[in-house]
């Protein structure tokens, strides 16, 4: 199923098992809906970014073909679990990028955390 944003592929994990790692990646996306942007660890914040850029395309298609607008948000709505913030992704977010072919986003590297020494970035939505 490609069309599932976030689905573990094989490999390492973040965090315990693939269910654990789906939502964990549906609240980073909440997050940066609401935010726009936000600070976590590189590793994450890679991983984080095909997920959020699938979803923001689903909003673009939404607004581009009304026709299929409530099959694309009930999709996001089942990974990110927060309809607040799939409607502002789905009014705002998406009409935003609509002439843009990709790549929304950004990340900037910020260097070490202070606690574990574990390499933080910060992820936004671009302009």
């Amino acid at each position: 199923m490609s069309g599932i944003p976030g689905r573990p592929k094989k490999g390492p994990r973040f965090g315990g098992d693939a269910a654990h790692q789906k939502a964990m990646f549906g609240n980073l996306v909440a997050s940066l809906i609401a935010a726009e942007a936000i600070v976590t660890t590189e590793a994450k914040a890679k991983a984080l970014r095909p997920v959020i850029e699938k979803c923001i395309t689903k909003a673009k298609k939404a607004h581009a073909h009304p026709e299929t607008a409530v099959h694309q948000q009930r999709q996001v709505v089942a990974f990110i679990r927060d309809k607040d913030m799939a409607h502002k992704l789905f009014a705002e977010i998406g009409p935003r990028f609509a002439d843009r072919p990709g790549g929304y986003t950004r990340i900037l590297k910020l260097g070490p955390r202070h606690g574990d020494n574990a390499p933080m970035a910060r992820i936004e939505l671009l302009d």
